[in-house]
């Protein structure tokens, strides 16, 4: 890697910790989201720039198959297994799939902001 691409080298989180706690690529403070899900403008500490990181609607998209897969799965299990009404389905696996995946998309979408830091990709055909 060049002199100077990455000036902040030593401090990048890992991918496990810049997932779990929203951490910037470059100071590794916890500053990359502003929301639950969405991101800050920028972060408080190193003023790197969020917004010029896209990454799109895929992690939303791949979490709800992900999560949808396995809550039906094991709705379907409790149903056969315990057979119960119809309210306790729907006071568990309403909140569970909530949950899961507002976590795992924070969690995707600082990967993938982290990955695009690392590998310094953008959007093809725009120059900086």
């Amino acid at each position: 890697m060049p002199t100077g691409e990455h000036d902040h080298q030593k401090g990048q989180p890992g991918f496990a910790e810049a997932a779990l706690f929203g951490l910037c690529p470059r100071c590794s403070s916890r500053t990359l989201f502003g929301g639950v899900a969405r991101f800050a403008p920028r972060c408080r500490v190193c003023s790197l720039d969020f917004s010029k990181f896209d990454v799109g609607d895929g992690p939303a998209a791949f979490l709800i198959l992900i999560v949808g897969s396995l809550v039906v799965g094991l709705a379907a299990w409790l149903q056969v297994s315990v057979s119960p009404p119809f309210w306790v389905h729907a006071l568990l696996w309403i909140p569970l799939s909530s949950i899961l995946v507002i976590l795992g998309l924070r969690a995707a979408k600082a990967a993938l902001v982290l990955a695009e830091y690392r590998n310094s990709s953008g959007e093809a055909g725009r120059r900086e």
